[in-house]
């Protein structure tokens, strides 16, 4: 199995394992992600190769003549496997950075994306004076813990409907030494009696049902359903968001509730029929709108 899944230099067979340096490693790898179609072939195993010797990156192209101990082979093969079946890279790493944070990252979460960073961003920016902040459906923790590291005095809340999910979370706010209380249920319903949040956040599901078929292999066949699927138009959480998050909100408060691209226009009108005040359509780096923020 082992031949047919890795280039042969580094089979286990392989009469010249004993004596592979990392150039000729990351080159036969390259051409081999190359054929299986993996994105950023070379980049990914130089991060392979990087992760399992626990070197930067850039620390390889001084040491490309070093030979691989055997050790490091056999992790490597099962890496180079599992990538070339599609598994995303950051599952395979079992890290993925957000917000500058190195998050510990599974099949149980949602690998985070770039463009939430634009939603911590805001909120960060704009709370100055924010006692009390939940972020719902928090999947690896990575908005609330950005946001307890930032608003150090801030109570920081993190929601998940999956018990699995809340897992990776607080493993991933104790290894941050971040203040944060997880609570496991559905959006607001777990929040205690009476509380009144400065900003209620979230990163929702928000794909449409019926265009999960066609989203790429790491994301249709390795991460949570539950996390993508947004129903027919992709915004039924936010329709319930929009519908319970007012009367959580103190005096002055905000919901930052990030989209899909292209759901703009009905997200805005969503949270303007349910009387809130529009404060802010953050766009992307295409100029899609990505972040809804509204005033109760």
């Amino acid at each position: 199995m082992a031949a047919a899944i890795l280039p042969q230099i580094i089979n286990q067979n392989s009469e010249i394992r004993s004596s592979l340096k990392i150039l000729e490693l990351i080159q036969r790898t390259t051409e081999f992600f190359q054929r299986q179609g993996v994105e950023s072939p070379r980049l990914t195993i130089e991060l392979m190769v990087a992760h399992v010797l626990k070197r930067k990156r850039l620390e390889l192209y001084l040491d490309f003549e070093r030979e691989i101990a055997e050790s490091t082979l056999d992790a490597l093969r099962q890496m180079v496997k599992r990538r070339a079946a599609g598994e995303p890279l950051q599952y395979v790493l079992g890290i993925a950075n957000f917000y500058g944070l190195d998050l510990a990252v599974d099949k149980r979460v949602l690998v985070p994306r770039p463009e939430t960073e634009l939603l911590v961003d805001y909120v960060v920016k704009n709370s100055a004076a924010a006692k009390t902040l939940a972020d719902l459906g928090t999947g690896s923790g990575a908005i609330a813990i950005a946001l307890a590291k930032k608003l150090a005095t801030a109570r920081v809340l993190a929601v998940d409907a999956s018990a699995e999910a809340l897992e990776v979370a607080r493993t991933n706010g104790s290894a941050h030494g971040a203040q944060i209380e997880f609570l496991h249920g559905d959006l607001l319903a777990p929040l205690p009696d009476g509380l009144q949040c400065d900003w209620i956040v979230s990163n929702p599901p928000y794909i449409p049902s019926g265009e999960i078929a066609a989203l790429a292999r790491e994301i249709r066949d390795h991460e949570p359903r539950a996390a993508l699927d947004g129903g027919t138009d992709g915004l039924d959480v936010v329709r319930r968001i929009a519908a319970e998050a007012r009367a959580r909100l103190a005096a002055g408060g905000r919901v930052a509730v990030e989209i899909g691209a292209g759901q703009g226009s009905a997200a805005e009108r969503i949270f303007l029929d349910n009387g809130y005040r529009v404060e802010k359509m953050i766009s992307d780096w295409q100029g899609h709108p990505r972040v809804v923020v509204a005033a109760g």
